[in-house]
Formats: structure tokens, sequence, C-alpha cells
């Protein structure tokens, strides 16, 4: 199975051109800039359309108004995963967004840790702590609480974005950890989707 993944794009995605050939593309969040009805609808327009026998997206920190959305009509092919996943093929994916209010309630550290440990595939927004989070010295914006569950499940992916610049794959034994923002801290889009092999 190949896995297109791409993150943080901010309402940049019509730039992407030429994507190449997956069965399955995933986003995982920051699909927005300022997260309204409006963005995501073009978003998804774009997304929709592309020629992917399968497409996953959750949502990141700016994409508020996907926050308890209930969005129907989405083909049978195209899953938007908020707390919840989708076996495709034998591969069990598994998406958690990331929203500031989930953070403040308490209710974001209860997500991660009922992330199912049978999770072939990760999708978080946000990194976890120390892979992959420090687009600069002294600065992480992983998650604490979220590296242990996913060292203790060991997903053969973990796809996320959140931390720009901090762009690349880093594999460990168990599990390849991938960064796919695409824009710089100055929202310009210098990096590719990664393209993953399962």
């Amino acid at each position: 199975m190949k896995i297109l993944h791409l993150s943080d794009t901010h309402g940049q995605h019509r730039q992407l051109r030429d994507l190449p050939e997956a069965d399955v593309i995933i986003h995982s969040g920051d699909l927005s800039e300022a997260g309204t009805d409006g963005e995501i609808l073009d978003f998804l327009e774009w997304f929709l359309d592309l020629p992917y026998r399968y497409k996953i997206f959750v949502a990141g920190n700016h994409d508020f108004g996907l926050r308890g959305a209930n969005i129907e009509g989405l083909p049978e092919n195209c899953f938007h995963l908020s707390n919840s996943g989708v076996e495709i093929e034998g591969m069990k994916f598994y998406g958690v967004p990331l929203f500031m209010e989930d953070i403040e309630d308490g209710s974001f550290d209860k997500n991660i840790q009922n992330i199912p440990p049978d999770t072939d595939v990760l999708i978080t927004h946000q990194p976890p702590y120390g892979i992959l989070d420090s687009p600069a010295e002294n600065i992480h914006w992983g998650d604490r609480i979220l590296l242990p569950v996913v060292l203790n499940i060991k997903p053969k992916l973990h796809l996320f974005g959140h931390a720009h610049d901090a762009y690349g794959i880093e594999k460990s034994s168990h599990t390849t950890f991938v960064n796919s923002a695409l824009l710089d801290h100055n929202l310009r889009m210098i990096y590719k989707p990664n393209l993953l092999e399962m």
C-alpha cells in the first residue's frame, strides 16, 4: 500500500500540482488558515477531486470549523477521522485532531489515552514530544503524553505535522514517524508531500 502524506497546507492546497500516485492520501491537519466554513469547503472540493482510491483527513488547531462537525455527504472512500478509525485493506487507521478547546478542558489527553492498541497507522496533528517537533533549538511543539502512548502502541506509521520546519522522516525499530508540514514558519510552501510504502 502506498500512502501520500501531507499536512499544514493552511489554505494553499491548490498550489500542489503533479502529486505522485498512491493508494491513500492523508492530510494530518491545518488544512485551513482561519478555520472558516469557506476555507474548509474549498479544501474538501479540492481533496475530493483528487484521483486517489482512499482519502483521509484530520483537523489541526487552525481548523476550528471542524470541531464537533458531522460532515455529511462525503463519498464512501473519504474519511474525516476525529478520535475515530477506519480499516482499509486490512490496515487500521486512527486519527486524533488538535483543538485548543480540547487541550484546555483536558479531553485531548483523554483522547490520546483512547487510541486503540492495534492501530497500524496513527494520524495526529501534533507530533510526539521530541520526535520531529523542534524547528528551533529549545522549542518543542510535541505532546509529552502522546509520546509514551505511541511508544507503547508501536504503530507502523505515525503521521503528523504542526511543527513547521521540522519536516522529515525518523525511524525507530517499530515505527516510522513522518512530519509532512509543507509550509515553513513564514507560511511558504517549500516542502513536498511524503510518499510512503507499507
